[in-house]
């Protein structure tokens, strides 16, 4: 079993913190109360989809970098004129959804408990703007929260965990990225940090051929592992 010597904790947030498709459908529902459960993850996936597609497009340089608020508003009108809705506001409104998200129930108090130990960082895909707003939204704490919009890409680019690495300061084999998504990890392995699997419902579960430095359940799991012989900065820790 390998020994993890980390200086600072690194996290997704979209969907390893916070359940971001449980915002959306109570934006969709505001749009459109009418819409019943079926039809509200019909659209929630055509949301999913353009996001996921325009973000491609421009990870292969087809389309010029946008930030999440202008994606989101293109998902937002899109869902808007498959329900016939045609009012500005209320697009406005959906838009602004992907914010407005539930932290997952062991999310407050499992950064809390890891923050003192370790500096913790957030780096999402979420824009500057989107990122503050869903952070005091959730109750999320950090030392430091970044965007991939300060390296005008998305992960899994590695620019963006560059940019995790840039400012702590250390080397990325003592940088620990934990993540809900199996793609987003292979990536940050590529840059050279190590990696934490957290199971969530929304996540990207792991292949028989990934391996992954340590697997949780949740985050109280993820830090009983790191405190398993972690002392805090530069501590060790073993894990499967």
């Amino acid at each position: 079993m390998p020994e993890l010597e980390i200086d600072a904790v690194v996290f997704d947030v979209l969907g390893t913190l916070v359940d971001e498709p449980a915002g959306i459908r109570a934006g969709l529902r505001g749009l459109d109360p009418s819409l019943d459960d079926p039809r509200i993850e019909e659209l929630l996936a055509l949301w999913q989809q353009h996001i996921g597609h325009e973000q491609r497009r421009m990870l292969d340089g087809d389309r010029p970098y946008l930030p999440s608020d202008a994606l989101d508003l293109e998902a937002a009108r899109l869902v808007a004129e498959t329900t016939g809705v045609d009012d500005p506001a209320a697009v406005a409104e959906l838009a602004l959804s992907g914010r407005r998200v539930p932290p997952w129930p062991d999310t407050v108090a499992g950064l809390a408990r890891l923050a003192e130990r370790f500096p913790l960082i957030g780096l999402s895909n979420a824009g500057r703007t989107a990122l503050l707003e869903l952070n005091a939204h959730a109750g999320l704490r950090w030392h430091q929260a970044l965007s991939a919009q300060d390296a005008r890409t998305y992960k899994p680019d590695p620019a963006v965990y560059q940019l995790a690495v840039t400012v702590s300061g250390r080397p990325p084999e003592r940088l620990l990225m934990v993540a809900a998504h199996a793609w987003d990890l292979r990536a940050a392995q590529r840059l050279g940090l190590r990696t934490a699997y957290v199971a969530r419902p929304v996540g990207d579960p792991p292949a028989s051929s990934d391996s992954f430095d340590l697997y949780a359940d949740d985050l109280a799991g993820l830090a009983d592992q790191l405190d398993h012989g972690a002392g805090g900065s530069g501590g060790s820790v073993t894990g499967g």
